[in-house]
């Protein structure tokens, strides 16, 4: 058996090539596929199956392109309403790889068409199975049951849907099942994933919250609750993997703009540089997406779909980069770039500020203090003194805000309070500090903090 995980941080993605004999699958594949035909070809195996455990909302697949490249079968679960030729699977049904048998189980409750694939090698029975479970069972969690309530479906009841399929599908199999999900840490799709990329059955037994004994009314009220919200890009992202999407070589390229060009640009301009180089100096009102961190989670959460974009970098490496991490999630819409050397008018700075000195400022002016981390981020505990308005509703909710105070903002490293602070400036706030090293190093130094009453109640 030939077996490999791909992993890409920038959106908590995992997708799968497993081979045998002269024949591979791939699973879940992200946009830009160019790696599984590389793949494929150092192991001499033809792609016969592309295989998709759901339509994915946090991300536009590259099954239609692999296929058309490769002439490989799409497989989807019989739920699916694909615009494309597909293979449709149900429950138990098989299908051959060379030597590895491919079962399908279907496992709807984070989609109704959701499928899990038990991967078992018939040449060596006793090896543990390996089992791809999609956005169904994660390391840590579950899937998230509130993703399509426009499909016509309550989170309650897909939340029901998603018990059966775990209590009767998954976790019947034996303890040393091998369990590989779609997404791990930092993916919108679940709340409490581990950065761990894989596991077996029976540790997700042990340590998965939502494993634990309980009744299918309590399991739901678990799962349902506290998730974080819904990026709008999501049902967009949805619909067009069962539409299926052109290939990123088709897309047109983003052209070379002047100063005068960006600087009446009719759009947003997306600045994808590290936080301190943005800070030093960039285009007046860009925000601050750096490719160093979730890029393709943020600009999806953040950038609405169809909406003009021009990128500002250090180099087009860069450019060429974030054109297509910004396809990955559906924007294609990508006009321009500038290189911030050729940028010849007077660049905006924002102040980027250690713990220590954030502290001391606070302390001796009145000055807000906000951090943009998530709600439940925020009541695990966060520095003293902050309000908590979570980065994806920092535009709608800025009017709790004064625009003529000194503003510091945080988060846990310094990678979204500076996208805060972009936000901000676009707004108008004229006095604005990046608390660089954010909680991390508020804590290592510390300095105060405080727990929020629901954490302790949930302690």
């Amino acid at each position: 058996m030939r077996f490999k995980q791909f992993y890409l941080g920038c959106l908590a993605h995992a997708s799968y090539y497993i081979g045998s004999g002269e024949e591979a699958a791939i699973i879940d594949p992200q946009r830009d596929v160019q790696q599984y035909i590389d793949e494929a070809d150092a192991n001499r195996q033809k792609i016969k199956y592309v295989i998709e455990t759901h339509s994915h909302a946090d991300f536009v697949s590259g099954h239609l392109e692999l296929a058309e490249r490769t002439g490989a079968e799409i497989i989807y679960g019989q739920r699916a309403n694909t615009e494309f030729p597909t293979l449709k699977v149900k429950d138990g049904d098989t299908l051959m790889l060379g030597k590895i048998e491919l079962k399908f189980l279907e496992t709807p409750g984070h989609t109704p068409e959701g499928i899990t694939i038990l991967a078992r090698n018939t040449e060596a029975p006793d090896e543990p199975m390996k089992m791809f479970t999609g956005d169904t069972l994660f390391i840590g969690d579950v899937g998230r049951p509130d993703l399509i309530g426009s499909k016509g479906f309550t989170a309650e009841q897909m939340g029901a849907m998603l018990y059966d399929s775990l209590h009767e599908k998954i976790l019947p199999l034996p303890d040393e099942t091998e369990v590989y999900p779609a997404h791990g840490a930092g993916s919108l799709c679940g709340k409490s994933l581990s950065k761990e990329t894989w596991s077996t059955l029976g540790e997700q037994r042990k340590f998965n919250y939502a494993l634990k004994p309980m009744s299918k009314k309590e399991f739901i009220k678990v799962v349902a609750s506290d998730q974080p919200e819904v990026p709008a890009y999501f049902p967009v992202s949805a619909a067009q993997n069962l539409k299926g999407s052109a290939s990123l070589e088709d897309l047109p390229k983003p052209e070379k703009l002047s100063t005068d060009e960006i600087l009446e640009f009719d759009g947003i301009v997306v600045d994808v540089r590290r936080n301190t180089e943005y800070g030093t100096g960039h285009v007046p009102n860009s925000i601050n997406i750096g490719l160093g961190g979730q890029f393709a989670s943020w600009a999806g959460t953040l950038i609405p779909i169809g909406t003009p974009v021009a990128i500002v970098a250090e180099n087009e490496e860069q450019v060429d980069e974030a054109f297509m991490r910004l396809a990955r999630v559906g924007i294609e819409t990508t006009k321009g770039f500038i290189l911030i050397e050729d940028f010849a008018a007077e660049k905006k700075k924002v102040e980027q500020i250690t713990v220590d000195k954030a502290k001391e400022a606070i302390s001796l002016k009145g000055a807000q203090f906000v951090d943009v981390r998530r709600p439940a981020e925020h009541a695990n505990g966060h520095a003293e003194g902050t309000v908590n308005i979570p980065l994806d509703r920092l535009s709608r909710e800025i009017d709790m805000l004064n625009p003529e105070l000194p503003t510091y903002v945080i988060c846990q490293s310094g990678y979204r309070s500076s996208l805060g602070t972009s936000i901000l400036e676009n707004a108008g706030f004229k006095e604005i500090y990046n608390v660089t090293g954010g909680t991390n190093a508020w804590t290592e130094a510390e300095l105060p903090t405080a727990v929020s009453s629901t954490a302790c109640a949930a302690l």
